[in-house]
Parts: structure tokens; C-alpha cells; sequence
């Protein structure tokens, strides 16, 4: 068997694909299920003149996390629901300050300490509008360990390219099962770096854009001094009132997501070609999905499955087409109906859509959905 290929668990794969991004810099707070990515980074990056660091709590992972980018390294933390809640407010300040980092949530039941070994999906809003006010996000959902991997490399890639924090989620049961890997899979992938300034020290300005409305970003300690600020601030970087300064940086952070939807969002089709009936589903539920449209193809009945791979932003340009091709779509979550509202939201008149929800720390399986969708169809 080739060097390339492993035997790997989700979690583990995570930090591998991180690695192979190039992360040098990973701090946070052991917190189930994601610990397992804590102590992989602890014992790896070293070997690559890397650097861990458990920090005192949540907060202060996503802190230090920040930081670390500041400096100019690609930097990770990761955590599950609980942890997930503390960091928002960091979150919030990375978001209005560009700071390119990567956020791995690994979910677990909850509200509150809940189920700390049991799976869910139940941050996929909070990773929209966990922290206050508008800002933009993307949030990236695997469904297997070599996708976590591969996903993995394309969430760094995305935050050194739009200069900005990115949300992986994971939930328990992807993070923790095990599957075949081809690490070798990073040889066909582009790995990104954010831009650096090319102009003279006494020149740089740290917000001042390009025409992709993102501006270069100076490592601290090069030599290029600015200011960061979680206020607003105006192209050098220190705070401002003055109202079409707030308006125009805030609809820069947005655009230059929304901007660029067609590179951001992506996404796996699944039998669609023909189909009367699909799900909606993400992460290990999409994996129950695909078996019950086999089940289902088997009586005959034409079903298929979209599954995003880009949670935020919406995949809605393909949900639309979906919704006007589908008589009927289900959306499959284990939570009690997030993803659900936006698909109603862009659904063609025509489309009925459905929801079917698990939130008792169980898988939702093939056969249960199965049965559910024999009774709406």
C-alpha cells in the first residue's frame, strides 16, 4: 500500500489537511469530541516548526488564534458547541479585522453542556449569525474523512484568499469514524497565501483594497506598522464614526464573499438527473440520504440528493434550480429545522418541502428516513 494512502479517524484527517495547507500556529481548549484535534496538532507541529499552545479557556483560543495570523502564520483552533458559544465575540472582531484563521466546530447535542458525545448538527445558523451584527462567513461541511481532509485545505485556502475567518463543521460521528485516505489527493490542489504588500513601509495602508476588495496584509513584526481595531475603522486602521466610512467597509466585507459566490460555494449532486423527490442533507446525515435514494431507486421511485459541501454562503442559485425541477424535497438535519427555513425560503412555488429531524444524540438512518418519506411522498 502506497505511503499516501492511511487509515485515518475524521478528526485526525483534519489536521493532516491543515498541515498540508500550511497551519503553523493552532491554539484552543480541549473540548469534546474535538480534543482529538488539539492533541494531533500538539504532537505535529512541531515536526514541521510549528506551534501549539492550550490556552486558559475558549475565549482566549480564538485570541490567541488571531494572533497567530497576525504574525503572518496560518493558524487553526477548534472546539465543539460550548466552546463554539465562547468564541463568537473573537469570531466577530476576526471578521471586521480580516484576519484569516480557521474554525473547526465539531458538534455535538446540545443547548448548554447537552450531549458532549452524541452527535448534531446543531450549530448551522450559529455559524451564520453566531456573533452580532453583519458580517460575512463561510462555513464548509465534509461528509467522510478524505473529504475532511481535502476540505480542510480549501477552508485555509479560502481565508488566506478572501482574508477572512472560515468555519469547518464536522460533527461527532464524521470526526470520530474512520476511513481510507489519500493524503496524496493535496498534489492536485492549489495551495493559497494571502496577499503581502508590495509597496514601500512608509506607503502601506492595512485596509486600503484592491480591486478584488481585499487589501494586502503585512505580517506583524515585518516592519509595516498599523493599527488593528474590532471598531470600524478606515483604510489605515484606526476607528472612525464618520458614516459613509461604517457603509462602505461593511459592504466591502460583504461583496468580496458575495462577490465571489461561484468559487466559494460547492456543492455534490447526487442521481438529480430525473428525480421527482430529493434531499437536502449535509455532514454524516447526507451519507443516510444517499443510501435512501438507492433504497428508494430500487422501488422505483426517482429520488436524489443535494448535498452542500458550502453551507455558508447559500448555495441558492442550485437550490432554486432544484426546487423548480423537484415536485417535492425533504430536508434531512439532526437539529430541529435550521437548513430547513433556507431552503423553504428560496423553494420554487411549486416545490413542496419537507423536514424530517433527529435531535436525541442518535445517527438519523437509512431506514427512518426511508419510512418517512414513503409516508409524504
Amino acid at each position: 500500500m502506497s505511503n499516501n494512502i492511511k487509515l485515518l479517524q475524521g478528526n485526525e484527517a483534519c489536521i493532516e489537511g491543515a498541515i498540508a495547507a500550511g497551519m503553523k500556529f493552532y491554539a484552543g481548549y480541549p473540548i469534546t469530541p474535538s480534543t482529538e484535534l488539539a492533541e494531533l496538532s500538539a504532537e505535529k507541529l512541531p515536526t514541521v516548526g510549528g506551534h501549539f499552545i492550550q490556552m486558559e479557556d475558549e475565549i482566549a483560543g480564538m485570541a490567541a488564534t488571531i494572533g497567530g495570523s497576525l504574525t503572518g502564520k496560518k493558524s487553526m483552533t477548534a472546539t465543539s458547541g460550548p466552546g463554539f458559544s465562547l468564541k463568537q465575540e473573537n469570531f466577530g472582531y476576526a471578521c471586521i479585522a480580516e484576519i484569516p484563521c480557521v474554525v473547526v466546530n465539531v458538534q455535538r447535542g446540545g443547548p448548554s453542556t447537552g450531549l458532549p458525545t452524541s452527535p448534531a448538527q446543531g450549530e448551522i445558523m450559529q455559524a451564520k449569525w453566531g456573533t452580532h451584527g453583519d458580517h460575512p462567513v463561510i462555513a464548509l461541511y465534509p461528509n467522510s474523512v478524505q473529504e475532511i481532509y481535502t476540505t480542510t485545505i480549501d477552508a485555509f485556502n479560502m481565508a488566506e484568499k478572501y482574508r477572512t475567518p472560515v468555519i469547518l463543521l464536522l460533527d461527532e460521528i464524521i470526526g470520530h469514524m474512520r476511513e481510507k485516505v489519500d493524503l496524496s489527493a493535496k498534489e492536485s490542489m492549489e495551495i493559497i497565501d494571502r496577499k503581502r504588500p508590495t509597496c514601500s513601509k512608509d506607503e502601506y495602508l492595512a485596509y486600503q483594497p484592491e480591486e478584488d476588495l481585499i487589501p494586502p496584509m503585512a505580517d506583524f513584526g515585518s516592519g509595516y506598522h498599523y493599527h488593528v481595531t474590532g471598531l470600524v475603522h478606515d483604510v489605515t486602521g484606526f476607528p472612525s464614526t464618520n458614516a459613509k466610512i461604517s457603509h462602505d467597509l461593511i459592504h466591502r466585507l460583504m461583496d468580496k464573499i458575495d462577490n465571489n459566490i461561484d468559487d466559494i460555494v460547492k456543492y455534490e449532486e447526487f442521481m438529480l438527473e430525473d428525480a421527482e423527490v430529493a434531499f437536502v442533507a449535509f455532514g454524516a446525515t447526507s451519507r443516510a440520504a444517499k443510501e435512501t435514494v438507492l433504497n428508494l431507486r430500487k422501488e422505483g421511485i426517482k429520488a436524489g440528493m443535494f448535498r452542500p459541501i458550502t453551507i455558508w454562503p447559500l448555495a441558492e442559485k442550485q437550490l432554486v434550480k432544484l426546487t423548480e425541477n423537484t415536485k417535492k424535497v425533504i430536508v434531512a438535519e439532526m437539529n430541529m429545522g435550521q437548513y430547513v427555513g433556507e431552503v423553504q425560503r428560496v423553494a420554487a412555488p411549486d416545490c413542496q418541502v419537507e423536514f424530517y429531524g433527529r435531535i436525541d444524540g442518535q445517527p438519523l438512518n437509512p431506514g427512518e428516513l426511508y419510512e418517512f418519506t414513503k409516508e409524504v411522498l
